[in-house]
């Protein structure tokens, strides 16, 4: 159909032991394509940036969104990236026709909603979606890394690594930690 106005949602920072999740959500413009656009994590970080800034020049709309540590620790990680993925939804200043999610999980939303796994890949949208939200996340690791530089996040975007893990056995849990992940939680018992 043409002109249906398609959203594209995915987020960053699922598996990383500190710091929100974030979800994007992107209606790109047929009229302005883009490029380049794959799964985020297939792109450099140059290549990642340059394309988020022509997402956030060219699409009709998008918006990003989190959800907090303690949100997370609340809800559990796929409980806040849906609601992260709502509030993205919500934000925006177009409604779409269709939100199109990768994964397999929606978020309860008023509109037109599918899942596609492997989505990131597969719809434009969502390819945008992937890297407004991955760039987003980086961004927030290597300001945390700035603040906090004996914990190594501009290095490993807060995934745990071997030397993360150490850093935190080291150094402690500071108050920006998933404290319901069981590598932090048994740092959290351990000391």
């Amino acid at each position: 159909m043409a002109g249906l106005k398609i959203c594209g949602v995915d987020e960053a920072g699922r598996g990383p032991l500190c710091g929100p999740v974030v979800a994007a959500a992107v209606i790109l413009d047929p009229m302005r394509p883009i490029e380049g656009l794959a799964d985020s994590k297939k792109l450099t970080a140059r290549v990642r940036e340059r394309l988020a800034d022509l997402i956030r020049q060219r699409a009709l709309a998008w918006s990003v969104a989190e959800a907090s540590v303690e949100e997370i620790d609340r809800l559990n990680i796929l409980h806040a990236s849906l609601l992260a993925m709502q509030r993205a939804i919500a934000a925006l200043n177009v409604t779409p026709d269709e939100v199109r999610v990768d994964g397999n999980r929606c978020p309860d939303i008023s509109l037109p909603v599918r899942a596609i796994v492997g989505g990131d890949a597969l719809e434009p949208a969502i390819s945008a979606a992937s890297i407004l939200a991955k760039t987003v996340r980086d961004a927030q690791m290597v300001e945390l890394d700035r603040l906090h530089p004996q914990f190594g996040l501009a290095r490993h975007k807060g995934y745990p690594t071997a030397a993360h893990l150490e850093a935190l056995r080291r150094y402690g849990v500071a108050d920006f930690y998933r404290k319901s992940f069981a590598p932090v939680r048994q740092i959290l018992a351990n000391s």
